[in-house]
């Protein structure tokens, strides 16, 4: 697995480490993740920590500010066998601007590489343009597919 992040200096800017969620972290993960608008009602974000917490093909990595280890940054990613998956990448919006999305990317797409993953996927709403900006300055392009989804509560 990679090494976690030392803290970096950016012409004066915050320093922050990148490393992994740790236990009591899950209230303030949750509540980045409510106000960069990446949850969903029908997607409860503690089930999701907690799923990718267990699962050992999954990791969720945190960009916390070295001055006074606040959360600043989020990044979910997980391993299909075949696939490298990234999921609720967030940045608290007074820490844009700094590249820590992108570092917290590139931190992502090192784990994702070192288990085997050859293709990084990940989904975003067709109508989120400045998150499509964001990935296509990282190299990622559109694919075409259809993706269909099956929710395994629905009586079957």
């Amino acid at each position: 697995m990679p090494r976690l992040a030392p803290c970096e200096t950016s012409n004066g800017r915050t320093e922050f480490a990148i490393r992994r969620i740790r236990n009591g972290e899950e209230e303030a993960v949750a509540e980045l993740w409510r106000v960069c608008g990446l949850t969903r009602p029908w997607n409860d974000p503690y089930d999701d920590i907690g799923s990718a917490r267990t699962n050992v093909s999954s990791e969720i990595f945190l960009a916390i500010t070295c001055d006074g280890g606040e959360i600043a940054g989020s990044v979910m990613v997980g391993y299909d066998g075949h696939r490298g998956w990234v999921y609720y990448v967030a940045v608290a919006p007074e820490y844009r601007a700094q590249r820590l999305g992108k570092r917290l990317m590139r931190h992502a797409e090192t784990w994702l590489r070192k288990l085997g993953a050859r293709k990084v996927m990940l989904m975003i709403r067709e109508d989120n343009e400045e998150v499509r900006r964001f990935y296509e300055g990282l190299g990622y392009g559109t694919e075409k597919r259809t993706v269909m989804s099956f929710w395994m509560g629905e009586g079957r």
